[in-house]
């Protein structure tokens, strides 16, 4: 319903039962939940900020959830669409970690260091690392995006980071722009972890 609000930040508010702010436009005041780590780069009430969100639909109650960075955004989607992980839980998940190390994490399969975020354990982390390995890299491409500039030997890491970047929602075209840009900052050796991480920073751009 929303894909983003662009306001001015009107109230901040971080408990021990989570964070969230309030985003003045147009008149209205929209309260939206954040991660703790968002929370504290959103800046000083009075700013102009913008944020990417997700409005969570339930039968009690709906309420928004609102996010600096769209990748973020998009990954804490996929995190909620898997059975057990609600919305507190994905943003305790995005507070533990940048959104390329849990896609690392869910493409070498490593359940061990999702548990590390707390109030996961080892059988939520393997039901994590198997629902979204699935929805993440059995999104079938047309045909591999050539990128020209991409020193990169491990063509099959440059396949699983365009895969993944199409099944986020990206675009062809955006995803053949950033990963040439951020190509500068890779090595040849890249993993795919490597390449999203530097990918995702151009796309959130």
């Amino acid at each position: 319903m929303y894909d983003y609000i662009k306001g001015i930040l009107s109230s901040k508010t971080c408990t021990s039962r989570g964070c969230s702010i309030t985003v003045e436009a147009g008149g209205i005041g929209y309260l939206a939940e954040t991660s703790a780590r968002d929370f504290s780069e959103f800046g000083q009430c009075g700013d102009m900020v913008k944020i990417y969100t997700v409005l969570i639909h339930r039968e009690d109650k709906m309420s928004l959830c609102g996010f600096l960075h769209k990748e973020d955004r998009d990954i804490f989607n996929i995190l909620t669409s898997v059975s057990g992980v609600g919305s507190k839980m994905a943003l305790t998940l995005l507070d533990e970690f940048q959104s390329s190390e849990l896609i690392g994490f869910v493409i070498g399969g490593d359940y061990k260091e999702l548990t590390r975020a707390k109030g996961v354990g080892p059988k939520l982390a393997q039901k994590i690392i198997l629902e979204l390995k699935d929805k993440l890299m059995n999104f079938k491409q047309s045909e591999p995006i050539e990128i020209k500039s991409v020193k990169i030997q491990n063509s099959q890491a440059v396949d699983d980071a365009q895969t993944v970047l199409l099944s986020l929602g990206y675009e062809r075209d955006e995803i053949k722009n950033a990963m040439s840009k951020a190509a500068v900052n890779l090595k040849e050796n890249s993993s795919a972890e490597d390449i999203l991480k530097e990918t995702l920073k151009i796309l959130s751009i």
